[in-house]
């Protein structure tokens, strides 16, 4: 928006003036964001890839005359795409919610009078005026008076920020203490906040790993699928059948083997982790960011609020008779000082003056416990004051404000003059200062404390109080030094210490001091005591080279801008890491986007790094991270297990159309097209959700991440070169077995009847199969009697509805007759049922075999999923 200078006296500007100016320049708001259309995110569920090829095999399925088939495609295809709408509906609203840091209303000076105003009438030109709690709505120059303004939501530091006659301050800020006046100099989208709203809405969302692998797969599937397809048209042909039957045959071929139930069962499992993560206060806004996580290799935590408690704490005062230690926490004012007698009196001493230096802030109770009003810092002195008793001091005669060049605030009662500030400004003020002093002072700022000295001079209040602050802060006698800090939140340090162990890498990327953050880093465990501490100013230009410095673990970077945190989160991508990144303020909205997962405080974080991000900590624990990091193994290990159990399905399904075709036609097809679907969907699809439930295994978060495909190797030779195999041939035998004893014999045409007995049967025995084939499913390396079935129950209702489903579809008219099978006899029945064992006994084997090839080369075959896994089938059963 343009800028304007009018009105630049402190009277402010007239009705007429600000109303021709708002008129002209518009209203103190900003833009909302474009945003599509509900309809058209609907739809953008419903057109992704793998719904179009659904879509097309729905449409090849009516082309082909099977109309249940193509309604039954359509319902998933819906569904699925309704759920997921659900699910993300709300988000991509991160910079239309900066507008909600700007408040209703607000004091202008109009016609030379103070006058409340709606906040969005301000106009450049119009003088704000400004008290301690007030959000400040536009950026405006300081006039007159002085202000601790609280920047941390655009700035990412902790302390406020003096500011002066002369200095800025911005919207979206907030005065922590004093008062003045202020000139507006930019409204609207000529504000620094309407700047950061732009970047976060220029930074686009990077795909999610699981996307692109379940692009992958799905591409393969249809690939193969296609060809299958036209493998046995061509066949069909070369055995004489029609033209036309040949091609509907080879359409339901191809649509068999599209895996219908593979996106409902991705989707509810993700949605199912991301209710667990719900109840440990971790809210996912976009379900494919459940499997992120569990990718991720490097987490940039921000510091203040998120690894610390965002409230600054006495801890510790230094007197000349002795140091005193300061219990309690927060702003409460329960809590004790504890050391030797003469020195509590001392720190009594220290903590009234320093109290007295900074009347205006204090704690009060709320609903939700202690909150400060006022500079944190000076909060914490009174409540230094509070847990040593000290009694509500005298009103002052006289007050030095702090001041950023003094670096010091100091006032004047009737016992005399207080002085309280940075050392460097205050102890050159003393008579008399402690050899020790510079010793101490290097302890305290060692373990992350912020210093402040307190120093007295009794005398008359009336001489003083008419002093200057130069002649009041002189000839003072030192009373102690103040250790402070903004304590790190309990379980931060064993949250990094499970990070390191499961191979993430850390860096602290924040806008504070590189003192401060250091000091907080090293106390939590996530730099060492000579680990590197950089600066946005010190980062390098290119992004090469911004990587190669940043990929390391345990790095510090402090003052950086929201455009640092952008590059750091790029480089550390084009480096192949998943970038988890951490922030609560405006300033994180971008790097929140486009990191492979933004994590943003619930508690204490604004609703601008809310919604940009993936994942909102309700309770702001970073240990929460750690525990959402873990549910995202397991469940990319999940999704992993109801692959393998859909692949082997169809290799037993895929079988039948092979043999026929090998055998010129001489042996029939043992399954019918829609016999294919009532197991993808009927049968198979709550055993397949079922093994999304799996709980993590007790492995899962130790040892560093291998990055590997949803279909690899292991998957696929499980799939296709064992569990499959093992279920087709045991079908095969008992479909050919039961026309045998029918009295069909080779080359013959069978009856209908004994056909659809023997069908009946092969469909029975797949069924079977996939019951042993889900409980296979469960471990990649440990037999499936060694998992207790107390740690899934949702997988034995899932076989108790799939043998209900079997008795359906076998039983209740007219299934049998529409999918072309029939109950199996009595010798049906025996055969089927020898799948289940014939399952079992192959992936034991193979899990044996597995094992001792690993033990035999003195490797470990790694966990579950993407992490390494037991190494013996006996003797981990304990560890379950």
């Amino acid at each position: 928006m343009e800028q304007h200078t009018i009105g630049t006296g402190t009277a402010g500007l007239s009705t007429a003036e600000a109303k021709a100016l708002l008129a002209r320049l518009g209203r103190n708001e900003l833009p909302p964001p474009p945003r599509p259309h509900p309809a058209r995110l609907l739809a953008a569920q419903l057109v992704h890839f793998f719904a179009v090829m659904l879509w097309v095999a729905a449409v090849l399925a009516l082309l082909a005359g099977m109309p249940a088939l193509a309604g039954a495609i359509v319902v998933v295809v819906v569904l699925n795409g309704g759920f997921a709408f659900a699910q993300e509906y709300r988000a991509d609203r991160a910079a239309e919610r900066l507008r909600d840091l700007l408040p209703v209303r607000t004091i202008v000076r109009r016609d030379g009078a103070a006058t409340p105003i709606d906040a969005a009438e301000l106009v450049p030109g119009d003088v704000l005026v400004l008290e301690a709690g007030d959000r400040v709505c536009a950026d405006a120059r300081v006039l007159g008076g002085e202000l601790a303004v609280d920047e941390s939501l655009l700035t990412g530091e902790s302390l406020p920020a003096r500011r002066a006659s002369g200095s800025i301050v911005h919207a979206g800020t907030y005065v922590v203490e004093g008062h003045g006046t202020a000139l507006v100099t930019g409204t609207g989208t000529g504000t620094r906040l309407a700047g950061i709203a732009a970047v976060t809405e220029r930074a686009g969302r990077p795909r999610s790993p699981l996307a692109r692998q379940l692009h992958r797969v799905v591409t393969v599937i249809a690939a193969i699928a296609v060809a299958v397809g036209v493998g046995f048209f061509a066949v069909s042909l070369l055995l004489g059948q029609p033209a036309t039957a040949s091609l509907l045959f080879a359409i339901g071929v191809t649509v068999a083997l599209v895996p219908e139930g593979l996106l409902p069962t991705v989707t509810l499992a993700l949605a199912r982790a991301a209710q667990l993560m719900a109840r440990r206060n971790a809210l996912v806004r976009k379900l494919d960011a459940v499997e992120t996580l569990g990718a991720t290799t490097f987490i940039c935590t921000d510091k203040t609020g998120t690894l610390t408690c965002n409230e600054m704490t006495v801890r510790t005062v230094w007197t000349v008779a002795g140091a005193v230690g300061v219990g309690g926490s927060g702003y409460s004012p329960s809590g004790a000082l504890t050391g030797p007698a003469a020195a509590l009196r001392v720190a009594a001493a220290v903590a009234d003056s320093a109290a007295r230096c900074s009347p205006d802030a204090h704690a009060r109770e709320s609903a939700s416990g202690w909150v400060a009003v006022g500079d944190p810092m000076e909060v914490a002195l009174h409540v230094l004051a509070a847990r040593a008793g000290v009694v509500a001091p005298p009103p002052p005669r006289a007050r030095h404000a702090f001041d950023p060049l003094r670096r010091r605030a100091s006032v004047v009662d009737e016992d005399g003059v207080h002085v309280c500030g940075a050392p460097d400004a205050v102890l050159p003020l003393c008579r008399d200062v402690p050899d020790g002093i510079p010793a101490e002072l290097d302890t305290m700022t060692g373990r992350g404390l912020r210093v402040l000295a307190v120093a007295t001079r009794p005398g008359s209040a009336d001489e003083a109080g008419a002093a200057g602050a130069a002649e009041a802060e002189r000839d003072l006698e030192l009373l102690g030094l103040i250790g402070l800090q903004d304590p790190p939140r309990t379980d931060v340090a064993s949250s990094i210490a499970a990070c390191r162990r499961a191979g993430i890498k850390l860096a602290m990327v924040t806008g504070d001091h590189p003192g401060t953050a250091a000091a907080v880093a090293r106390e939590v465990g996530l730099a060492g005591p000579e680990g590197p501490v950089l600066t946005g100013a010190m980062l390098p230009p290119g992004d090469d080279e911004l990587g190669a410095l940043l990929d390391r673990d345990g790095l510090v970077v402090a003052r950086v801008t929201p455009e640092d945190k952008l590059r750091v989160a790029r480089a550390l991508q084009q480096r192949g890491h998943v970038v988890a990144m951490t922030g609560d303020g405006v300033n994180d909205g971008p790097a929140l986007r486009t990191a492979d997962i933004g994590v943003a405080m619930g508690a204490s974080g604004t609703d601008v790094a809310r919604e940009a991000a993936d994942l909102v900590l309700l309770e702001d624990h970073f240990g929460t991270i750690v525990a959402a990091v873990e549910l995202g193994r397991a469940t990319f290990a999940n999704i992993r297990r109801f692959l393998t159990y859909h692949l082997t399905d169809n290799v037993a399904e895929l079988t039948p159309f092979v043999l026929w075709a090998l055998s010129g036609g001489t042996i029939p097809p043992a399954l019918t097209v829609l016999q294919v679907l009532a197991l993808d969907i009927g049968t198979d699809l709550l055993p397949a959700l079922a093994l999304g439930a799996e709980p993590a295994n007790p492995r899962t978060m130790r040892g560093r991440l291998r990055q590997r495909a949803l279909i690899d190797r292991g998957v696929a030779l499980r799939a296709f070169a064992v569990l499959g195999p093992a279920e087709a041939i045991t079908a095969m035998v008992a479909f050919l077995v039961t026309l045998l004893v029918g009295g069909w014999r080779l080359g013959n045409a069978p009856d209908p009847g004994l056909l659809a007995v023997a069908s009946g049967t092969a469909f029975t025995a797949i069924v079977l199969g996939q019951l042993g084939n889900a409980f296979a499913c469960r471990s990649e390396s440990r037999w499936a009697g060694g998992i207790p079935l107390r740690t899934n129950p949702l997988l034995l209702a899932a076989v108790a509805f799939e043998l209900a489903m079997l008795a359906v579809f076998l039983l209740l008219p007219p299934l049998p007759r529409l999918l072309g099978g029939t109950p199996p006899s009595p010798l049906g029945w025996a055969l089927a049922g020898l799948t289940v064992p014939a399952v079992l006994a192959a992936d034991t084997a193979y899990k044996a075999l597995r094992a001792r090839h690993a033990s035999s080369r003195d490797e470990r075959p790694g966990q579950e999923g993407p992490f390494p896994l037991p190494t013996r089938l006996a003797g981990n059963q304990d560890r379950w």
